[in-house]
């Protein structure tokens, strides 16, 4: 099995900006010049497959050029595989992850906004585990529970525990601890005193089970305007401007050099690269 580097995108909550995050994460680390092999395992929703598919063909109908991924899917049915047993589902992707870590320097599984076993097992194979958090003590709820009356941490909750169960189970087996990085996503442009609340039991509950805070990406038209065409902002150039160009775009770059410095993978800019550190 080759040096391949791990990265998974989870949070057991949908709607979080999981594969937002992977796709981007994806993105910047090719045009970086490493080599990145996929896994999407929201085997009903698809969203990194489908993204990349996009890209595929927008980039063949317009004779443009932008690196891509190799994609692995799991199966050729991820609806039909959802239904199946979890041996056979894991069995699947044990058969997929195989293959991404052959030729890649990163592997980057997006995985559902659910507790699956498929899920469980990639996570106990990450070198790093990512996980955005909407600005909202809903979203915290799966990180951390708070008391209802006063707000203050009482414990951590679902997800930490299974990240908790992960990390250990890394650690008997290859004696290497899992990075853990949670990112607030999809801030609020202006300060709130809930934000503040939220801030505090963010950081508590970082120091009580080992995760680092970065900054995630904000709620940009951006993003979601170049989605279908299965672009992102790191791809923008003479020769591939599917939409107006912006300040807004601007901006987009930085919050994006920002998340990758968050994550520990140092100097992204255009051209640079970009290396584990």
């Amino acid at each position: 099995m080759s040096q391949a580097s791990v990265i998974v995108v989870g949070n057991e909550k949908g709607g979080a900006g999981k594969s937002t995050i992977a796709i981007h994460t994806a993105v910047a680390l090719l045009h970086a010049g490493a080599k990145v092999a996929v896994l999407d395992l929201d085997l009903r929703q698809q969203t990194l497959g489908h993204f990349f598919a996009n890209r595929a063909q927008w980039l063949s109908a317009n004779s443009a050029e932008a690196p891509m991924p190799h994609v692995h899917p799991v199966s050729s049915d991820g609806a039909a595989l959802a239904k199946a047993t979890d041996g056979e589902a894991l069995a699947r992707f044990e058969e997929a992850f195989g293959e991404c870590t052959e030729d890649a320097d990163f592997v980057l599984i997006d995985t559902p906004g659910a507790d699956t076993a498929i899920s469980r097992a990639a996570h106990g194979l990450a070198d790093l585990i990512v996980t955005p958090m909407n600005d909202s003590f809903v979203d915290f709820d799966m990180l951390g529970v708070v008391d209802p009356v006063t707000l203050e941490l009482k414990r951590h909750s679902l997800y930490s525990e299974t990240v908790w169960e992960s990390r250990k189970a890394r650690a008997a087996r290859d004696r290497k601890m899992i990075d853990w990085v949670v990112l607030r996503n999809r801030l609020a442009p202006t300060e709130a005193r809930n934000r503040k609340r939220l801030d505090e039991r963010v950081e508590a509950l970082s120091r009580k089970v080992g995760f680092r805070v970065g900054p995630g990406l904000r709620d940009r038209v951006i993003y979601r305007e170049l989605f279908p065409f299965g672009l992102t902002v790191a791809d923008l150039s003479t020769g591939v401007r599917p939409v107006a160009m912006s300040l807004q775009h601007v901006a987009a770059r930085q919050e994006l050099r920002a998340l990758m410095t968050s994550l520990g993978l140092s100097g992204f800019s255009d051209g640079e690269q970009i290396a584990a550190e």
